[in-house]
């Protein structure tokens, strides 16, 4: 009897085989002719989603979001104008083997963008974290470990070379008290904390037209990892390291106050003459105990969506708005915060949240 993780692998194996069928990108996302969140930003602003896949998603009782998925697809298409694979551009899924890559979900994600006109972000090259066992556990010489990751950055970028606007190069390579991360990153543990600048090198060298970027969560206000963010950045650009932008994830909370200085935190980044964005936003929250948010809650999320949103159209370099997933179904803020969720600004059935039309007025009246 197959595993549920089998099933899941096969369906999405078959389903790869066919192509999926391009949405226009003005359709709305549920009938009549809503504005959608995409036609309602201004121009030259791009407003994404991350696209479910792979990660925890094999372990839910779902088939495969993207390809299974016809309803989520035309909204996918409808209201975003940018994509970001959530997990089929990580190591442990696009380099499941030494010697092998897996580019099956990543190729229709990048496929699906381009017959609807969407651009890609690409999501990650050097992490701590979702690495493949064979190299978290292999016996490699400093000498190999390098020529692994160089490799991997070239043939990855190098794939996608003119179809991916922006690049989380390096994720999450500090703490929150501003140290490097030399114990869990394999990276800077065995190589040291130059490999960071040879990995912008490398990624710049496959594709000189990406735009790329630092990414990390906790960042969203001037603090000490985003202080240590920017002291690096200050000195990779004057040793001509190509870092061409800094991104805040803004993993958000109810349970915590909003981060208020978040334009003027992104304000001091565009200062250094980098582009700015938002790459990962949800805001979660404590469910009551019938599972379903309360009146103020909802309009508490849709105030920290709006603020999130408004923090990035006053920043002149903050052209990439990026929220991590629309639908509740998929996300992924239950499977690691018990007791938590409600995080998307859509229902499981696609119906909107007071979140939804938050950004969607913001992005009017900006482009008015």
């Amino acid at each position: 009897m197959r595993s549920a993780r089998s099933v899941i692998a096969l369906f999405t194996a078959v389903a790869l085989l066919v192509p999926l069928t391009p949405v226009a990108s003005a359709e709305p996302a549920t009938g009549g002719h809503q504005q959608t969140l995409r036609s309602a930003a201004p121009r030259g602003f791009h407003i994404g989603t991350a696209v479910a896949g792979g990660g925890h998603h094999e372990e839910q009782p779902y088939p495969d979001p993207f390809t299974s998925d016809r309803k989520y697809r035309q909204v996918l298409a409808a209201e975003f104008g940018s994509v970001s694979p959530e997990n089929q551009m990580k190591w442990e899924y696009i380099h499941p083997e030494r010697n092998r890559y897996n580019f099956g979900m990543a190729d229709a994600i990048v496929r699906f963008a381009k017959q609807n006109r969407q651009v890609v972000r690409g999501h990650t090259l050097l992490w701590h974290s979702q690495n493949p066992e064979w190299l978290e556990q292999g016996k490699f010489t400093a000498a190999e470990l390098r020529e692994i990751l160089r490799e991997h950055i070239t043939t990855v970028v190098g794939r996608y070379a003119g179809r991916i606007q922006q690049w989380d190069v390096a994720n999450e390579i500090f703490t929150d008290s501003g140290a490097l991360r030399t114990t869990d990153n394999i990276w800077i543990r065995e190589l040291g904390p130059g490999i960071v600048a040879d990995a912008f090198r490398w990624a710049h060298q496959a594709d000189p037209k990406a735009k790329l970027f630092f990414n990390d969560y906790n960042v969203e206000s001037v603090n000490a990892k985003s202080d240590a963010y920017y002291a690096l950045i200050k000195d990779l650009r004057a040793a001509g390291v190509p870092v061409h932008g800094f991104s805040a994830q803004a993993h958000l909370s109810l349970d915590y106050g909003f981060p208020d200085d978040l334009e003027r935190n992104l304000r001091r980044f565009a200062d250094l003459r980098l582009e700015t964005a938002i790459t990962e936003l949800d805001v979660r929250m404590t469910l009551p105990a019938n599972g379903v948010p309360t009146a103020a809650q909802l309009q508490q999320q849709a105030d920290y969506y709006q603020r999130t949103l408004s923090a990035c159209l006053k920043v002149r370099t903050c052209k990439s708005f990026t929220i991590w997933g629309f639908v509740d179904k998929y996300s992924w803020v239950p499977v690691f915060f018990q007791g938590q969720g409600a995080a998307t600004v859509m229902w499981n059935d696609f119906t909107r949240k007071p979140a939804y039309y938050a950004l969607r007025s913001t992005l009017a009246k900006r482009g008015a």
